[in-house]
């Protein structure tokens, strides 16, 4: 286990302007904001970055301006690789790798089909590890547009390459969690977590760390779980229970509520999104947010932060 690859990472949402054109400063805020907040490391050019509504040049843009912004303070990966064809896979990848970042993120449903085998999978990764030498890799179980887990085969091979060094798990599943800590035993390979409601259970199990949505609403909220779930065993298991209830927000106008969230909290941004139009983020949203905010003041007070 690499200790770089641990703690609580959040999937960035990016700032665009009101015109719908990338905001470098606003995506500096963001950056600025999440690591005062305590984030542990950062993932830019994911779903929750819109990347799939980005053009390469401002995935690429968006990457350098995240990890100027981060400056070193905490490690930064990007992924932005949303093409079909392998060539064009290969050519976003090596231009994301180029940025700076610690690592590229591999999305796993764009390296086959639904219909297609390990055998597809595995030879498509190992063609663009081949392109892209002196690279360190990560893979996202991306749902959209179709989620693709790793098998336990698929993940041992990824894991003794020495290459891959992340997994963003969208499993959902604990008995799944369990089984991946003993297939990447003793590799470099670094488990994350994306779902809320099986976190604590899979930190227990032996997972690095938590990489999801909700770590743009409450990063230290999660960084306490993290911290503490050891010897604190009550109110970790309170505090899990409620992040898990208020994980739902994530259906009811995301990406928009967390950029209002964050704007609340002195995010200088818009709420412009590509995704998602404006009209999906109305009254009932809004006190959806304002809600989530209360139960965040009280539950910081709880927790002496």
């Amino acid at each position: 286990m690499d200790s770089k690859y641990s703690g609580v990472w959040p999937t960035m949402v990016t700032a665009f302007t009101e015109e719908g054109t990338l905001d470098i400063e606003g995506n500096k805020a963001i950056t600025e904001y999440l690591i005062g907040k305590g984030s542990n490391g950062l993932f830019a050019v994911c779903q929750s970055s819109e990347m799939f509504m980005l053009s390469l040049e401002e995935k690429v843009a968006l990457a350098t301006c995240v990890v100027e912004a981060a400056g070193g303070r905490v490690p930064v990966i990007a992924s932005g690789h949303t093409s079909d064809a392998l060539e064009d896979q290969i050519e976003e990848l090596r231009a994301i790798s180029q940025t700076g970042v610690d690592a590229v993120v591999i999305v796993s449903n764009r390296l086959a089909k639904q219909e297609e085998g390990s055998d597809v999978l595995i030879g498509n990764l190992k063609a663009i590890m081949d392109a892209i030498p002196e690279v360190k890799f990560g893979v996202y179980e991306c749902p959209y547009p179709y989620r693709r887990l790793l098998t336990d085969e698929e993940l041992k091979w990824c894991a003794e390459t020495g290459r891959v060094v992340f997994l963003k798990d969208v499993s959902c599943d604990a008995a799944t969690e369990r089984r991946r800590t003993e297939v990447v035993k003793g590799t470099g390979l670094n488990l994350f977590n994306a779902n809320t409601e099986t976190l604590l259970e899979s930190l227990r199990a032996g997972y690095n760390g938590y990489n999801g949505v909700m770590g743009n609403f409450h990063i230290d909220l999660y960084q306490w779980l993290y911290t503490h779930y050891k010897e604190a065993l009550e109110a970790a298991d309170a505090l899990q229970s409620d992040l898990t209830k208020y994980s739902d927000i994530e259906n009811h106008g995301y990406p928009i509520n967390a950029k209002y969230h964050m704007r609340g909290d002195g995010v200088d941004m818009s709420l412009y999104s590509r995704r998602l139009s404006a009209e999906k983020f109305g009254k009932a949203e809004i006190e959806l947010v304002e809600a989530l905010i209360s139960w965040e003041e009280e539950t910081r007070k709880k927790l002496g932060l």
